[in-house]
Parts: structure tokens; sequence; C-alpha cells
């Protein structure tokens, strides 16, 4: 049976949690590294006139993070996901089932038009919210904190104390309308293409109850893909907004747009437009092998229970 037709039709929310927390906790470790590199070079400070800026590649922040900080340097702030993952993709994946449920009755998964699958996935956005948004706040302040003697935070527990006394509730859940401009069109576009592509790609195969490994490692490593095309510009503007300090961007969204045409005043459209898309390089290696691995562990923890419980 695949993915679709078990969300669908076995709407568990035990499953969804085991499943999806595995699914979770393998796109955490497949592609945390690569998700530092890119926060780094999201949020680094603009450099002077005349200096050179702090990283001039992704492969150089690699190589000057795991110089100066070691492997640690790049797993930096895996706590805060790792923690949230579980129900995070729990939430995701039921989500999802509840919003095509609501468009659609029929227990056939190609019934789904890839509008109603689209609507769908955005539903799954906003469910995560509530987890995502202290998850990546916390997550982006301990990956561009600096390896020094006085550190500010000490970990994800450390930096939620004292977000919380800064500026209470309001200042661990900065940035939710910047996460939710991210979220809620790019998850649209992840599950409708991971459905589409595992429906193109079983099209002529009688033998649709087994779960082939190398379609949903396609589908589900393309998905990713797509998924960040969309989402790298708000995932930008939420870097700088969730790791800015207090006070810095009054109007939230607003004025981290501002700062940014400010930033790129009298340079070219192709110069402002590279500015949304700053950690390009990095999300792009890593969002095929991370989602990938997600689907998968996804794909085989549910079967698993399915085997377990049928």
């Amino acid at each position: 049976m695949s993915q679709t037709e078990i969300i669908h039709k076995k709407v568990n929310p035990l499953k969804d949690f085991v499943a999806g927390g595995v699914g979770g906790m393998c796109l955490v470790f497949t592609g945390h590294p690569l998700d530092t590199i890119k926060v780094r070079l999201q949020t680094m400070p603009k450099p002077e006139l005349g200096q050179k800026a702090l990283y001039s590649s992704a492969t150089d922040c690699a190589k000057k993070t795991f110089y100066s900080e070691g492997i640690k340097g790049l797993y930096k702030g895996m706590a805060a996901p790792l923690v949230g993952v579980t129900p995070m993709f729990a939430l995701c994946f039921f989500g999802f089932a509840v919003g095509k449920k609501i468009q659609h009755k029929s227990e056939n998964r190609k019934n789904y038009t890839p509008l109603q699958l689209f609507n769908a996935g955005m539903l799954s956005g906003v469910f995560t919210t509530i987890i995502m948004v202290p998850g990546e706040r916390i997550k982006c302040l301990l990956q561009v904190q600096q390896d020094s003697k006085e550190k500010l935070y000490k970990g994800p527990a450390d930096v939620a104390k004292k977000l919380y006394k800064q500026g209470g509730i309001a200042s661990i859940y900065r940035g939710t309308c910047a996460t939710l401009l991210r979220d809620v069109p790019a998850s649209g576009v992840y599950f409708m293409t991971y459905e589409w592509l595992k429906d193109l790609m079983s099209k002529n195969d009688k033998s649709s109850g087994n779960i082939s490994p190398f379609r949903v490692i396609l589908a589900g490593g393309l998905a990713g893909i797509a998924n960040w095309i969309i989402a790298i510009p708000p995932d930008v503007l939420k870097s700088r907004l969730q790791t800015a300090p207090e006070g810095k961007y009054p109007n939230g969204v607003r004025s981290v747009i501002s700062e940014i045409f400010t930033e790129t005043k009298g340079q070219s459209r192709f110069a402002k437009l590279s500015t949304f898309y700053k950690g390009f390089g990095p999300v792009m290696l890593r969002a095929f092998p991370a989602n990938a691995a997600c689907f998968m562990g996804y794909e085989l923890t549910m079967k698993f229970l399915n085997w377990i419980f049928a």
C-alpha cells in the first residue's frame, strides 16, 4: 500500500505520531549540517566597504565552521528540531490527511486533483506552525552563535528561558507570520509534487501493494527540492527576523524586506533577487537527501506499524 493510501484510509494519530517522528528524525540527522550553513549564510553581517564577507560561499562556510568548531559546529542547534520533529511531522502528515478528507470523501487517492492535494498540503503547513516557530527560533539562534569564550546561550533550554525573559511568549514565537508565509505554500507544493510523482512512476505498475524504495527516494527528494524553491525567499526573511536583537524589526517581515531593499539600493534586479536566495546552494544540496530520508523513514515505519497492528 502506498503512503497516500495509508494516510487517507487509516488516519491513526498514534501511527502518524510514530512514523512521522521517525521520518522527521531521519530528515534532521541527514540535513542539519547543511541547514546550519544555510542559516549562517543568510544571517551573516553585511561587510563594510573594502572588507571581505565573513563567508564567500557555502563551501567556505563549511570549512570555517569545521576548522573553528569541529563537526559539532555543523550540528549546533539540532536538539531543538529533534525534540520538535515527532509531534511536528505527526501533525504535518495528519494535517495533510485531514485536508484531503475535507475536500473529498472518496477512498480512492486517484480522485484527488492536484489542486486538492495542494490545498491539503497547505493545511499541513498551518498545523505544524505552533511547534515549528519556537523550534526554528531556538535552532537559528544557536546556529549563528559563534564559538567564543563568552557564549550567549548554553543550549536550547537556555535560549527559551532567556527569550521568555526578554519578551515573553511573543519573543519565543517571533517569526510566526514569516513561517506561515514560508510553510503554507511550500507544504502545498511539497505534498502535491510527492503524490504526483509517485502516481506517475507507478502508472503502469500492477503491484501497487509494494513500496518501491527507489520511487520513495526519488519522489521524496524531488518534492523536497520543489518545496525549497518556493520556501527560500520567506525563509531568508524568517532567519533574519528570528536571529535579530529585540526591537530591530518593529514591523516584522515588512521591516526585514525594507532593510534588504535598502542594502541593495542601486544594485541590479538580479542582485536584489539573489539576496532573497541566500543559502540556495546548501538548501538544494540538503533538500534531496533529507526529504528522501524523511519519506523513506515514514513509509517504512508506517508499513511496519500496519504489519504489527494489522
